[in-house]
């Protein structure tokens, strides 16, 4: 929760900067607040501003970079005495995009997000350490979630990609990816899940991929669903019933496409197979702590879920660079992943395995 950072720009004797956060994080949309503590040095300086920026890890092709995606202005010009404390506060909402790096309260495996205090003194900059930010899911997410590891999807990986979804409306360059092993009743007929929210004041899109790698469909293409739904939804829907119906759809426009045969009875899902608890985000996939998720059906199923675009379709994770591209080309002539982050997130990576593999069939 606390940083310190010697201003190294103005070499030994400059003042220090301590930033320290009320609160681990926040959900996106939520406010995040604390205060920018500064000790002043062996002699007055003239400070042309401080801001602090939000930075996250992203993909683009084969390669990770680090960039900034969110940056406030603390304070303008101002002036710190010798030896002076001076305590600045701040409060600023979370972009509601943010991607979520919590989840049943432990770190999503492959999501890491950081505030940076910047100090500029003489025309030098100072970059400070990053301060761990954790964001938790909105409650619609949350329950999309809970309700995709109650039918037995297990959790592989998440990731953000730098790009566009088509004929979604983004206002950050990249999307947040959670990637799923499929449930036991969908076994050799989907080979995996990922699992996308753009969330907006009002609303969250959901998108869904199947087969991304091929295998159900033809080589190339993907199914998708592409679903709108409202921040009040989360305790008026019976997600088990709603998100087996996306899931549902996609295997029956498969059959509708390529004339083959529908998957045999659907019958009723198998909600909370055995065996799967809560799911292994922060590590192996399906070793979580073992607990009830949540309560079976939020309400009647149903309420404010609009297909949008037709819901079903291919190509839908399509990178279009086009406007976003020179944003994004900006995010990557960034500074780069290593050591970004400090050691932390890679020690934790290291213990929780590395790369996942799919559990075995019983």
């Amino acid at each position: 929760m606390v940083f310190k950072k010697m201003l190294g720009a103005l070499g030994i004797g400059g003042p220090s900067v301590d930033t320290v956060l009320s609160q681990p994080g926040a959900q996106p949309g939520g406010m995040l607040a604390g205060q920018v503590n500064l000790t002043g040095g062996s002699t007055d300086v003239e400070i042309e501003h401080i801001s602090l920026g939000l930075l996250t890890r992203m993909e683009h092709g084969e390669q990770d970079a680090v960039g900034e995606f969110h940056r406030i202005t603390v304070s303008g010009p101002m002036r710190l005495a010798e030896g002076q404390n001076l305590s600045l506060p701040f409060q600023f909402a979370l972009p509601w995009e943010t991607p979520f790096t919590t989840v049943y309260g432990q770190q999503l495996h492959g999501m890491v997000m950081g505030l940076r205090t910047e100090v500029s003194i003489a025309k030098a900059v100072d970059k400070g350490d990053l301060d761990p930010v954790q964001v938790y899911p909105l409650p619609v997410q949350q329950r999309i979630l809970d309700a995709f590891t109650q039918l037995g999807f297990v959790f592989k990986s998440a990731d953000l990609e730098i790009g566009q979804l088509h004929g979604v409306h983004q206002s950050l360059p990249f999307y947040q990816e959670v990637e799923y092993f499929p449930a036991q009743q969908y076994a050799g007929m989907i080979n995996e899940v990922e699992l996308t929210f753009v969330a907006s004041p009002h609303s969250v899109q959901v998108v869904l991929e199947f087969d991304k790698r091929g295998g159900l469909f033809r080589p190339g293409q993907d199914s998708f669903g592409r679903y709108t739904v409202s921040h009040g939804d989360a305790e008026e829907t019976d997600w088990l019933q709603t998100v087996d119906g996306w899931i549902q759809q996609a295997l029956q426009q498969r059959q509708s496409m390529f004339g083959q045969g529908a998957p045999g009875g659907y019958g009723q899902p198998g909600y909370g197979q055995g065996g799967y608890g809560q799911p292994g985000y922060g590590g192996q996939p399906g070793y979580g702590q073992q607990a009830g998720f949540g309560q079976q059906g939020y309400g009647q199923p149903g309420y404010g879920h609009q297909p949008s675009g037709g819901g079903m379709g291919s190509g839908m994770a399509g990178v279009a660079m086009g406007a976003v591209g020179g944003l994004a080309a900006g995010y990557l002539a960034s500074e780069m992943i290593d050591g970004a982050f400090g050691d932390d997130e890679e020690e934790g990576s290291d213990e929780a395995g590395g790369e996942e593999e799919a559990p075995e069939e019983e």
